[in-house]
């Protein structure tokens, strides 16, 4: 019986990889906020706002996006939920793009399709180091239990800004706001989940074609 005396040259995943993880803390004179990320986590997640439907979205962004995420909060919930749900969003998106470094070795690209009974929404998203959003969301009412729906826009538009991202989000159908919102952040976090994978055929270099993001 012969064997091969071929010594395989692919680079191990390891050689590469660093943890991928990062904590951000951001204080203004309107909120405190601390968030910590671990992008090849299991999906927990430890979310505490004090904007109980944003500690929810965050859940689906955890679960669904297979993120590790800590996200502690203080803002002046007292005028209304906007400083501290744009700052959340925010100091994720620096989390984010502080935990892909130089984004070496990844996908870059996700998109996903997410349904949610009646409600159907699909993301597309590419780490591009390009910040744009396009927010096609018909929210029918202005409140979900207590939370403004406006709030959704402003939540995705801190979050690319910061993390450098371009990101498309587009409602197919849905007549529910709660469902819609929900259907949204799932399909983003798969979106998320797909662009941070690591691409082993790569084996580790810029994922463009002029060699820098």
């Amino acid at each position: 019986m012969q064997t091969s005396d071929r010594v395989s040259t692919t680079p191990h995943l390891e050689q590469f990889l660093s943890p991928r993880t990062a904590t951000v803390a951001r204080k203004t004179g309107e909120t405190d906020v601390l968030v910590t990320v671990n992008l090849d986590g299991n999906g927990t997640c430890n979310a505490n706002t004090g904007i109980p439907f944003l500690d929810h979205m965050l859940h689906q962004i955890a679960s669904h996006g297979l993120i590790d995420l800590d996200v502690a909060a203080k803002g002046d919930l007292e005028i209304d939920d906007h400083h501290t749900n744009e700052d959340v969003g925010i100091t994720l998106g620096m989390a984010f793009g502080k935990a892909l470094s130089d984004r070496k070795g990844i996908v870059r690209f996700g998109n996903f399709l997410a349904p949610l009974d009646e409600a159907l929404v699909q993301v597309a998203l590419d780490f591009s180091g390009r910040p744009h959003l396009s927010y096609g969301l018909q929210i029918p009412t202005q409140r979900v239990g207590t939370y403004d729906t406006q709030l959704v826009r402003e939540f995705f538009v801190a979050v690319v800004n910061h993390s450098q991202m371009t990101l498309h989000i587009r409602q197919l159908d849905g007549i529910n706001s709660h469902h819609i919102i929900e259907a949204t952040f799932k399909a983003f976090a798969r979106s998320l989940r797909m662009a941070m994978e690591i691409d082993h055929r790569r084996a580790g270099t810029i994922p463009s074609s002029k060699g820098v993001l």
